[in-house]
């Protein structure tokens, strides 16, 4: 497993017009990477999580910033569907940042992982959906590549740990390590979305 590389969305060169595609090809290396840290041992172990890691924060913080918003305002019932997006991404990261404040090779280590691994996948299956579906549905083709540059672009900023309490991609970048990022997080993302 030496040398192993999960890639991350965007890898591909793929022209991501499409931020619910982009989203769902995350959803795919996340699931990758699980795999990964779940059959690897020793250093591979923790290299894959702190890829994990990585990718889920990158991916969070960038829905947050991007789609949240977007289902607030567009979509039916919007606020409340959000609101619970929220609550399971809070208990992840909880949880994650228990998980990376253990040693991977703890025995208790494993067992925490597939619990997350659980909720995550849960709070994906409810995001496409509950958000992703209804996002195709209702926004132009101008807008998903819109929100695919804007997503593309948090990533570019997204913090690398993840922070429990805090949803919001602003409040998540000055909590970490990044903060002084934050003002160019928010300019890329508008720029990203032409200024909207």
């Amino acid at each position: 497993m030496t040398g192993t590389y999960t890639p991350h969305a965007g890898d591909d060169h793929a022209k991501d017009d499409d931020v619910v595609s982009l989203l769902m090809r995350q959803h795919g290396d996340i699931r990758n990477l699980f795999d990964e840290v779940e059959a690897a041992s020793g250093e591979e172990r923790r290299d894959a999580f702190r890829r994990l890691v990585r990718l889920l924060a990158v991916h969070e913080t960038a829905e947050e910033e991007v789609v949240h918003p977007f289902a607030r305002r567009g979509l039916p019932g919007g606020e409340a569907v959000v609101e619970d997006r929220l609550a399971e991404e809070r208990a992840a990261k909880e949880t994650l940042a228990a998980l990376d404040e253990m040693d991977t090779d703890d025995p208790a280590f494993l067992p925490r992982l597939v619990a997350l691994r659980s909720d995550v996948q849960r709070h994906a299956r409810a995001e496409e959906r509950y958000e992703f579906t209804h996002i195709r549905r209702s926004a132009d083709t101008a807008n998903l590549a819109a929100m695919a540059r804007a997503l593309k672009a948090a990533e570019a900023m997204a913090p690398t740990r993840p922070h429990p309490g805090v949803e919001s991609g602003a409040k998540n970048m000055a909590l970490g390590p990044v903060a002084v990022l934050m003002d160019s997080t928010k300019d890329a993302v508008r720029k990203a979305m032409g200024d909207r």
